[in-house]
């Protein structure tokens, strides 16, 4: 089992299957992919899967959700897992939420839905490390 985990949460199904899909076919085998309809999901799989030993190396969230927006759920999992890095997609996103965002949640970038794969796959190379590229 891939010990490193990159977990895809958005409300929308369609926008998690669009993103899972490109991303295994970029990094292949690299990582174990997980998806979340919203951000109370999300953590539960994260305090699920650090039960079982199994890393999650990078979270990549929407920010218009229901129950918990993006940059409050991204604040939460820096409180409770800070080595997880995180990156936030959106199409909403009001200025100060995307300032909040990566100031006070710590997040490597923010990216406009519909997002670039080349910045997509940027991103997420630099942030689980140079090893990601596809061989």
């Amino acid at each position: 089992m891939k010990n490193e985990t990159i977990l895809c949460v958005d409300d929308e199904a369609i926008i998690l299957i669009a993103m899972k899909r490109e991303l295994k076919t970029y990094f292949k085998d690299r990582f174990r992919f997980e998806t979340a309809l919203d951000a109370i999901e999300g953590l539960r799989i994260i305090d699920a899967l650090a039960k079982d030993g199994v890393m999650v190396s990078l979270v990549i969230s929407d920010w218009l959700m229901p129950g918990m927006r993006g940059d409050d759920f991204l604040m939460r999992i820096r409180s409770l897992y800070p080595t997880i890095k995180t990156i936030m997609v959106t199409g909403h996103a009001d200025p100060r939420s995307i300032e909040r965002t990566i100031d006070e949640a710590g997040a490597y970038a923010v990216l406009q839905k519909p997002w670039n794969r080349d910045e997509l796959f940027a991103a997420v190379g630099a942030c689980v490390g140079p090893e990601a590229s596809p061989a």
